[in-house]
């Protein structure tokens, strides 16, 4: 259990389906003590409180609280730039998943004002700290595969969200491409500079009928020449495809589909193998784990964030550019 005397306090802010992951990542980490939760939906709330011990409070206390170091933003999309105007002006080191808002001046805005009042912030662009991606990562920059020539990011959702979610989410790009586009930015290793979009709706007309689209494909170029390519789906009936192939001048890594379990079947009917998960909670358990662990090092100040607004309005602009892209046909220069 924490050690509260020696732990860093904490509040969490939104304790609906990613709040309560957030709040066992943190209530399990020595690092942290949850001590507030803050929802106005009270069933939820009471989940949260009795599986952490955490005691229930409003935004005026958390603010007001000095004792309180850091706040996780988890709440709805359209809560979290006015939620980090409030924690930067109260001195809080702020957690807040993506997006910051759906709106790039708004972004902007809201970013000057954690840049005034000089605290550090730390965007949820989870993918970053999955194992398998950071490998990756740390294996492209130590120049295994020699000079980056292409990347090919595939992300497909077992099954489209309801239209009414389409709705709010700001569309594709904005709600779901943007993990690809935070992803694109940090493998690559030169500025994005052109982005092309095209895209269809074939899974669901109710997705259409918001204006939206659900299959995807988008081409980044760099400065160096180098091709990302974003492949897009709002439904694999096989389960969450989550994929990443990086091509350089000295080779190939690959990062596979997680599956359930390594163990696969060759008989004389064939050959049968493991599952792949079917949800985004259980593919990224350990990204987020390690994301908590990166908040609590960056509330005892030993770690800068690596996820940053930046990074967040980097990749919401990426979002913008892609719709442009796909309204006009034509390809957005940056």
């Amino acid at each position: 259990m924490t050690n509260i005397n020696s732990s860093i306090p904490i509040a969490l802010i939104g304790a609906g389906r990613i709040g309560k992951i957030h709040a066992g990542n943190a209530s399990r980490n020595p690092a942290l003590n949850l001590k507030y939760i803050v929802d106005g939906y009270q069933l939820a709330r009471d989940d949260v409180t009795a599986a952490t011990g955490a005691e229930e409070a409003s935004l005026a206390q958390v603010f007001a609280d000095d004792s309180i170091k850091g706040i996780i933003i988890a709440s709805s999309t359209d809560t979290h730039a006015d939620l980090i105007e409030q924690g930067a002006r109260a001195g809080k080191i702020i957690f807040c998943e993506k997006p910051v808002d759906l709106d790039l001046s708004r972004v902007d805005q809201c970013l000057k004002t954690v840049e005034e009042n000089s605290v550090p912030l730390l965007v949820g662009f989870n993918r970053r700290y999955d194992p398998h991606f950071s490998a990756l990562h740390r294996r492209l920059k130590n120049g295994e595969i020699g000079t980056i020539e292409q990347i090919v990011i595939t992300s497909r959702d077992p099954s489209p969200p309801p239209a009414e979610y389409i709705a709010v989410s700001g569309g594709i790009f904005r709600d779901m491409t943007i993990h690809d586009f935070d992803m694109a930015r940090w493998l690559l290793d030169s500025k994005i500079i052109s982005i092309q979009a095209t895209g269809s709706c074939m899974v669901d007309p109710a997705i259409g009928e918001q204006g939206d689209i659900d299959t995807a494909i988008i081409v980044l170029k760099t400065e160096s020449g180098a091709i990302c390519s974003i492949i897009n789906s709002r439904r694999a009936v096989y389960g969450y495809d989550q994929r990443i192939e990086a091509f350089g001048s000295k080779g190939l890594l690959q990062v596979a589909n997680v599956t359930e379990d390594q163990v696969s079947a060759i008989t004389p009917q064939g050959m049968t193998g493991p599952r792949i998960g079917n949800f985004f909670l259980e593919r990224y358990a350990a990204a987020y784990e390690q994301e908590m662990n990166h908040f609590a090092d960056v509330l005892k100040g030993t770690a800068t964030p690596l996820t940053t607004g930046h990074d967040g309005r980097q990749a919401l602009a990426l979002a913008e550019a892609a719709l442009r892209s796909l309204k006009t046909g034509k390809t957005i220069f940056l």
